[in-house]
């Protein structure tokens, strides 16, 4: 057996220890009480703001590593853990354990002629391997949900911010193990090797879901060979469209919102979609301001003929992730043009009309099939935290199980049960 082929068989029986040890764990954590989760999230909270000092001098030593091979600035910027951030993953994780429990709970109970009573139960989905890239804050938001939604957890974090990544999950078992749970509830794949990544998404028996979040390539692959179902998606192409009913005040400030608040999120805007009716007035003065912050405009020949300054956008623009200072602007003859076109190029995650139509926006509302569809609103508010969810694990475009930002309740799934009293079928 050469060298590469024993490397690769370590790792593969390293991989499946920690997720034989994680299905052990999971059952565990499933029967633990709310009060248990929640005091071993409080005292991770109070562990990490104690190991300041230490999870910093990791996070230098990442750091050092990231510049001398080349990060950008931006992955850079991603990758530092400041005193306020550190300061934020531990108010995180004290919010996640003020947020209500959803194990256990019973929904849905109705008497049968029978004579039994049907229910839903909401149970942990068992094992979650999480594979990230880049920001080490995502250890932490991750652990936290698993935990408290009564899961086992296994975590892969990027090369990038490995040592962090390690002086964090010190802290969250720190919290397991004061709380009286096992340590192998939330686990690290402590090796970069890219072959961790194949096993832990070929081991069904010991894993049920895995959750992708990074870079489009990251996700393309772990969806393409995944063995395990996947809660992803692949990108943010977002879509403000500004309807010929539109009020032009509120559309000024929506599409500003969309793109410009912030530009390397996936609930950031990609296309504006621009009414033929309203186009002439609204397009001269959004382009204005849109190019005043930096923006660099790619427009379809219409609106290039009302505002002449755009680029030219090609096919491709309208497929595009920018995640940069970037739009593409396109007129459109009506709503059912503007929906052919979130149809054919979108992303299935987060699109927004701007209307005072009541029936054009209740059109959008049905007929846009996107995890988060939105009436006079910026897409930036596609986001776990602003829909009430608390922390959120990532945005789903899945069709199946969770949709759009998936918080405590998405990492659980219902179970019937039911009720009698020596009740039998006749």
């Amino acid at each position: 057996m050469g060298t590469q082929t024993q490397q690769v068989f370590d790792i593969a029986t390293y991989v499946g220890q920690v997720a034989a040890d994680a299905r052990a764990a999971s059952r565990q954590v499933a029967r633990s009480t709310t009060a248990q989760r929640n005091q071993a999230l409080l005292a991770t909270a109070d562990k990490i703001q104690s190991s300041r000092e230490k999870i910093q001098q990791a996070n230098r030593t990442d750091l050092d590593l990231g510049r001398k091979s080349g990060l950008s600035g931006a992955m850079l910027d991603r990758l530092e853990l400041t005193n306020a951030r550190i300061e934020l993953m531990a108010q995180g994780l004290r919010e996640i354990a003020e947020l209500p429990d959803p194990v256990g709970e019973i929904s849905e109970v109705i008497q049968r002629p029978s004579g039994i009573r049907v229910g839903r139960m909401r149970v942990p989905l068992g094992v979650i391997g999480i594979i990230y890239e880049s920001r080490p804050s995502v250890t932490a938001e991750a652990g936290g949900l698993c935990l408290k939604s009564g899961n086992a957890v296994i975590l892969r974090g990027g090369s990038e911010a490995f040592n962090s990544n390690i002086s964090i999950v010190k802290c969250l078992q720190h919290g397991l193990d004061s709380a009286g749970l096992s340590t192998d509830v939330i686990q690290f794949i402590e090796s970069t090797d890219r072959s961790a990544i194949d096993s832990m998404i070929s081991m069904e028996d010991c894993v049920d879901v895995i959750v992708p979040r990074g870079g489009k390539g990251l996700i393309e692959r772990i969806s393409s060979q995944s063995r395990i179902p996947v809660i992803k998606h692949l990108d943010g192409v977002c879509h403000v469209y500004v309807d010929d009913d539109a009020c032009l005040e509120k559309a000024m400030a929506i599409v500003m919102n969309s793109k410009t608040h912030r530009y390397g999120v996936c609930n950031a805007a990609e296309t504006l979609l621009v009414g033929r009716n309203i186009a002439q007035k609204f397009l001269p003065d959004v382009a204005a301001v849109l190019q005043a912050k930096g923006v660099e405009l790619r427009g379809c020949e219409r609106s290039r003929n009302i505002y002449p300054e755009m680029l030219i956008a090609v096919e491709d623009d309208w497929y595009e992730e920018y995640l940069a200072p970037i739009l593409a602007i396109r007129v459109v003859d009506n709503l059912d043009q503007a929906m052919d076109h979130i149809e054919q190029y979108g992303s299935e995650h987060t699109d927004s009309i701007v209307t005072q139509n009541l029936s054009h926006a209740d059109r959008f509302l049905r007929e846009v099939n996107s995890s988060s569809v939105m009436v006079n609103a910026s897409t930036r508010f596609a986001d776990g935290f602003e829909y009430g969810l608390g922390a959120e694990i990532g945005i789903s475009t899945n069709k199946l199980h969770a949709r759009g930002p998936v918080g405590l309740e998405g990492l659980t799934m219902q179970k019937y049960v039911i009720f009698g009293d020596g009740t039998v079928r006749v």
